[in-house]
């Protein structure tokens, strides 16, 4: 039995509350439907800048009615104080998903991103540490490795940051690493690693690369690659990031406390291995497509600022201190995930 196994008969037996905010997002939304499905108590919070209602109403859908009486949602933005006390009354755990994601929204907009990022963050773990709530779990990024081109990434070594967006996360680190140090809070940042899975929208302008390129495949639609498609990255499925989220929150190491975490699957695929693993898996879901889609080829064009250009993790750390033990690798993942954007996205 793995660590999470055991975690789950131990959710069943003692119900907590749990703080998701970003609740109405892609991992938010994933993570509420894991608590309430294991007899835990969840308060959403989400101003919906992201987020969708569609995600709150499936998830309380997929859970049952009797599950969803454990769901209380707060609609309201975490760059007011306010707002955040109120989330976080009789609260047990918060896991911190809200942001702005997006490195080139940040280069575009890095006030906006920094009221959500930064001013949002810091409201909220100064609202738990004011409510009294130890356990503060919250997203950062691979991004925060910036220029270092060491390979795998080790969570002690990190380079100077590339964009606006790696700079707030860095930022977040710091802060639960001062918050751990002078209120004693158990603050546990997790570093995301290319994230993907269902309920990942796959429109605007800063939507994922994967749900984005899905999208275009599935609608005969050009696909972009930035750069010589040779960029690599570690796709960590959905159900990884749940995973480590649950073992954050419920962990009894304190030297777990204070520290950040690499959270993906420890692996590494280029962009021209991804165009040609989506093509291969929607040929297979979809006998149906077109024949002459079968035979799309990519567009390239200019690197994008701020893009690292490799991410592999090394995700020892998370295996020793807290008992994560990845499930899905990118094949896996996505033979799960491409089914859920077929039935999903829009012709």
């Amino acid at each position: 039995m793995n660590k999470l196994e055991a975690l789950k008969k131990e959710l069943q037996k003692e119900q907590k509350t749990w703080l998701i905010t970003g609740n109405a997002g892609f991992i938010g939304s994933n993570l509420t439907e894991f608590l309430l499905n294991h007899n835990q108590k969840v308060v959403g919070l989400d101003n919906f800048s992201t987020g969708y209602q569609h995600n709150i109403d499936d998830v309380l859908s997929q859970v049952g009615e009797e599950k969803a009486k454990n769901f209380t949602f707060i609609e309201g933005d975490i760059a007011d104080m306010e707002t955040c006390q109120k989330a976080c009354e009789n609260v047990d755990i918060v896991l911190h998903q809200a942001a702005l994601g997006s490195v080139p929204r940040s280069i575009d907009d890095p006030i906006t991103s920094n009221r959500a990022n930064v001013t949002g963050f810091l409201n909220m773990i100064t609202a738990a540490k004011d409510a009294g709530i130890k356990r503060f779990v919250y997203a950062s990024s691979s991004s925060v490795y910036g220029d270092s081109e060491e390979l795998p990434k080790v969570e002690a070594r990190t380079g100077n940051v590339l964009s606006p967006y790696a700079a707030m996360k860095a930022a977040n680190e710091l802060y639960g690493s001062v918050f751990h140090k002078v209120y004693g809070m158990e603050t546990l940042g997790l570093r995301y690693f290319n994230v993907f899975g269902r309920r990942q929208d796959p429109n605007g302008a800063y939507a994922a690369v994967i749900p984005k390129w899905v999208a275009s495949m599935m609608k005969d639609e050009p696909v972009y690659i930035n750069g010589d498609g040779e960029t690599s990255r570690d796709f960590t499925y959905i159900d990884n990031v749940i995973q480590m989220n649950i073992l954050a929150g419920l962990t009894d190491n304190p030297e777990a406390f204070g520290e950040a975490f690499n959270v993906a699957a420890g692996g590494r695929n280029t962009l021209n291995e991804l165009f040609e693993l989506i093509k291969t898996q929607l040929q297979t879901k979809n006998s149906d497509q077109q024949p002459e889609t079968n035979d799309q080829k990519p567009i390239y064009r200019d690197f994008r600022p701020g893009d690292i250009r490799h991410s592999n993790a090394d995700i020892s750390k998370a295996k020793t201190m807290v008992g994560y033990q990845p499930t899905h690798d990118i094949y896996r993942g996505m033979e799960e995930a491409i089914g859920w954007y077929i039935d999903n996205i829009k012709e």
